[in-house]
């Protein structure tokens, strides 16, 4: 790990906070690799789920779907594109502003496209789910098991990470610190 170097104030008032000696420039770097790994784990499910949705349309079974089945299929499509999108918008921001010393501009415009891509993977997986019991059980209980789902899906995505924050718990995976993986602040 880089020194802080001597004068730098500010520099210091963020290794006291996140206990790491790290430059500006070192720690985007960090954050940009913790970024990156989060995102291959969510582009990879999207994909798959994305292709999964382009296929649907080409199945027989789809001339017998609905009205409001059809327009739940095609919320559902443009909701996966969108959150495809945002998901792999990092990677695009990152390639055209390499080189050009933005590095923690870089991260914190790539940690909030990510976020925003969670928002639309929620709504995808949601939409998707809604879909596939609508006709799978052809009642009411569809909506009532997509309604469970989006709880779980926002207690673990969201509530229990901000609960951990409400709470100041410091543990974390590298080095139990408070702001090691926090990949949305560059500065």
């Amino acid at each position: 790990m880089g020194r802080i170097p001597a004068g730098k104030g500010g520099e210091r008032d963020v290794a006291a906070r996140t206990g790491r000696e790290e430059t500006e420039e070192e720690r985007a770097d960090r954050q940009w690799t913790d970024l990156l790994q989060e995102l291959r784990v969510a582009q990879t499910g999207v994909q798959i789920l994305f292709g999964f949705l382009l296929a649907v349309v080409f199945q027989p079974r789809f001339a017998d779907l609905s009205t409001t089945d059809r327009n739940i299929y095609v919320v559902t499509v443009m909701l996966g594109s969108a959150t495809a999108a945002a998901l792999i918008g990092p990677v695009s921001y990152h390639r055209l502003l390499t080189g050009r010393r933005m590095k923690p501009q870089t991260v914190t415009w790539a940690s909030r496209l990510t976020k925003l891509g969670l928002g639309l993977l929620f709504c995808t997986m949601c939409s998707t789910l809604l879909l596939i019991l609508r006709v799978a059980l052809h009642n009411a209980l569809a909506l009532w098991l997509v309604g469970a789902m989006a709880l779980w899906f926002l207690a673990c995505w969201f509530v229990f990470p901000l609960w951990a924050i409400a709470r100041g718990n410091p543990k974390s995976g590298d080095g139990g610190r408070p702001g090691d993986g926090d990949s949305g602040s560059a500065g």
